[in-house]
């Protein structure tokens, strides 16, 4: 890994959160497919728009966090049975009402929060500034889509208590 000027052993810990982070993407992703199929009722229009672009800006992520792992020359973790292993996420049921897939996806959004933390404190450790920047972009966008999300849970639980 010369090109880079990191010490492999430093990034191993960083390989390790973002591996994670890759398996929390995937299960993150495939949480918000299920949503998008099959959200129903008034607000089906807005929440099947919303998830598809998140579910789209998920695959972009998923893509980009395997790529950094190579870059830093470790495999990234591609089996299913891996994911559902390593995931801080847990699948959902499909029989879920609108209010609370926001509810399930804010709090996977915590819990990706904290992942994202991790992997930038292990990178830190390791000087690797390349993975610092890339997840602190991520948090910014996570941290802005989950304050939409919140937002639109106030009004509708403001709406079921009256």
């Amino acid at each position: 890994m010369n090109y880079l000027n990191l010490d492999s052993e430093k990034t191993q810990e960083t390989v390790t959160q973002l591996n994670i982070l890759l398996a929390d993407y995937h299960l993150y992703y495939q949480k918000l497919r299920n949503f998008h199929w099959n959200v129903i009722g008034e607000n089906f229009f807005d929440l099947h728009a919303k998830f598809e672009e998140m579910y789209n800006d998920a695959l972009i992520k998923i893509d980009e966090l395997a790529e950094r792992i190579l870059t830093l020359r470790h495999q990234p973790e591609s089996h299913l049975t891996r994911y559902l292993e390593l995931s801080n996420i847990k699948e959902s049921p499909s029989e879920t009402n609108d209010l609370e897939m926001i509810n399930i996806l804010l709090e996977d959004h915590g819990k990706i929060l904290i992942q994202m933390r991790k992997v930038v404190e292990a990178a830190d450790k390791g000087g690797d500034e390349g993975t610092i920047d890339l997840l602190g972009a991520y948090i910014r966008e996570l941290e802005k889509t989950s304050w939409m999300l919140d937002t639109w849970r106030m009004n509708k639980t403001e709406n079921h208590q009256k």
